[in-house]
């Protein structure tokens, strides 16, 4: 009687692990679109064995039926870190397009014309000039499209400087971010130790959690992990902990007061105090060959660059430290090119009007000496001095002498009348001062002379013989065909203002394309390694369903066991 009883035993044992079994489908199947769920799949095993009727030949042995050995809580480690180090890649350099893209639609659309009108326009401007100088008409439409030209091009700058504005927004956004999902880690860390520190239980779900909130954090930064044997994943940030057995270090952020841009650093690494950072994101080595062009708060921070760029950016610099500095920040390098063009053509064009020659080539050179201005201040005057070139300035109406330029300075005036010993007088030209950028012509610092706005026919155009200046007007419309200009220090091709600007699309739209395909090219990848994933973690909805016929005619064949047995039982039992 105890083998026919022991057998219903075994007949139970079936229908508990194929009810369990059924329950494991039925959480599979309620989490199919819940973000990061791993699925969940039974490993049955036999239950322990009785043995009796000891021989020397063999032992008798009778099983209790079968059990749930385990339900395996699969993940491939490799496809894990895989993904996660592509997802990295492709969030950096989505992000840098995403910059260019919007640098890209600034251009082309200013207050419903592309900036490329405004360069045209002053250049029709300059060319109807050419033709009759004295003109009251041609002399007002050079004002309205240089007023136009310089306002359309510092709305584009300050378009530019707006959007990196956004981007130190999504920085601090992620940053953010960045603190609260490693306080969420660190926290499942000590939840999953507690679940599992009995070694009965694998706290499934939590893990599932913490490894989406991995998936997350490696989009957002370089990070790496390793997983300790009580269950505790520690994660460092570029080679820098972030979360430990017992810690979050958390990220604070440094913020440049000029412009409000806010830069990530390491509260432990850093005295503050004395003004010493140790700064998160090394932005200086990101690239494809050392593997660092990896998280998208790396490509906003080298996007976005630390200050508000202009011209002065690129002087001096060689084409090696361009491409290793400025190049790799696509907002302050296409402000920095912008301003060149700016620079270059307001140059070009005061120039023009108010004509420099070295003091040296002047009639009254005599040697080097000294002078004072209306200041009582002392100027020393050598022959690279640059000096107003008096005998053949144009004038205006009023024959005022130095003559008006058009596009000023707000930091000063473009000359300094400096009295010599003598007596004699020379209007010194007052150099751009980098140290002071009001005092050069950026786009930023730059108008368009109001005495000229006011009267424009002080602007130049007649000699001052009074005889109209022709050639004036037609060596203003030559500037736009000079060849005298290159768009940064890597450029060894000098081009003309219309090349330069269609080489500046150019160069931007490339830059684009690039960052575009390589995007593209990653998300692909990103794509076939999640696939492969899913293979292993993704739940199936098609292969749960068969798991689940499977397991119920498991557990309708064990009861039809037990009422077979059931019914010998009784037979026998009614039979004695």
């Amino acid at each position: 009687m105890a083998n026919g009883f022991g057998s219903l035993y075994v007949g139970a044992s079936a229908l508990q692990s194929q009810q369990n079994a059924l329950n494991v489908v039925a959480n599979n199947l309620s989490n199919v679109n819940t973000a990061g769920y791993v699925r969940q799949q039974v490993i049955f095993a036999d239950r322990n064995y009785s043995s009796f009727a000891q021989a020397s030949v063999s032992t008798q042995r009778a099983g209790l039926g079968v059990d749930i050995g385990d339900v395996v809580h699969a993940r491939d480690v490799f496809l894990d870190k895989a993904y996660r180090s592509e997802t990295g890649r492709q969030a950096f350099y989505a992000a840098s397009y995403d910059a260019v893209s919007e640098v890209q639609t600034y251009l082309q659309e200013m207050q419903g014309q592309s900036f490329q009108t405004a360069l045209s326009d002053l250049y029709e401007a300059f060319s109807e000039f050419a033709k009759d100088p004295s003109d009251a008409v041609n002399q007002n439409l050079v004002m309205q499209k240089a007023t136009l030209f310089v306002s359309r091009v510092s709305n584009l700058n300050q378009g530019l400087q707006d959007y990196q504005s956004t981007i130190n927004k999504k920085i601090t956004d992620d940053v953010n971010r960045i603190n609260e999902l490693g306080q969420k880690i660190s926290e499942l860390n000590l939840k999953i130790q507690r679940v599992e520190s009995a070694g009965v239980e694998t706290a499934m779900d939590l893990r599932d959690t913490r490894d989406l909130y991995l998936d997350e954090l490696s989009s957002l930064a370089k990070v790496s992990y390793s997983e300790s044997a009580d269950g505790i994943v520690k994660v460092q940030i570029d080679d820098v902990e972030f979360v430990t057995e017992n810690n979050v270090y958390q990220i604070a952020m440094q913020e440049d007061m000029t412009t409000g841009f806010k830069t990530p650093y390491w509260p432990q690494l850093s005295d503050t105090n004395k003004g010493e950072y140790t700064y998160v994101f090394n932005t200086g080595n990101a690239n494809a060959t050392n593997k660092t062009d990896i998280g998208e708060v790396k490509a906003l921070l080298l996007a976005r660059g630390d200050h508000h760029a202009s011209y002065l950016d690129m002087v001096g610099l060689t084409s090696d430290e361009y491409h290793t500095g400025l190049s790799n920040s696509i907002m302050m390098n296409t402000q920095a090119e912008l301003d060149a063009l700016f620079h270059s053509m307001v140059t070009a064009i005061n120039d023009t009007l108010c004509p420099n020659v070295s003091y040296g080539d002047t009639a009254g050179y005599a040697g080097m000496t000294t002078g004072t201005d209306a200041a009582g201040n002392i100027w020393t005057l050598t022959a690279d001095t640059k000096v107003l070139d008096e005998a053949n300035c144009p004038v205006g109406s009023d024959g005022q002498i130095p003559p008006h330029e058009l596009f000023q300075r707000i930091g000063c005036e473009r000359y300094t009348k400096v009295t010599l010993a003598d007596g004699s007088s020379v209007y010194v030209y007052n150099e751009e001062d980098p140290s002071d950028p009001t005092k050069c012509y950026t786009i930023a610092d730059t108008r368009v002379n109001p005495d000229l706005i006011e009267e424009e026919s002080y602007l130049p155009y007649k000699m001052q013989t009074g005889e109209i200046d022709y050639n004036l007007g037609a060596n203003l419309e030559r500037i736009w065909d000079q060849a005298n200009y290159t768009l940064n220090p890597s450029d060894t091709t000098p081009c003309t203002f219309n090349d330069f600007y269609i080489k500046w699309i150019g160069e931007i739209g490339t830059v684009g394309s690039v960052y575009s395909t390589t995007s593209e090219s990653l998300q692909g990848t990103v794509d076939t390694i999640d696939n492969n994933r899913q293979m292993v973690v993704g739940v199936s909805s098609d292969e749960e369903l068969t798991n689940m016929i499977k397991y119920q005619s498991a557990y309708n064949a064990a009861s039809r066991y037990i009422n077979v047995v059931s019914a010998m039982i009784d037979y026998l039992l009614t039979s004695l």
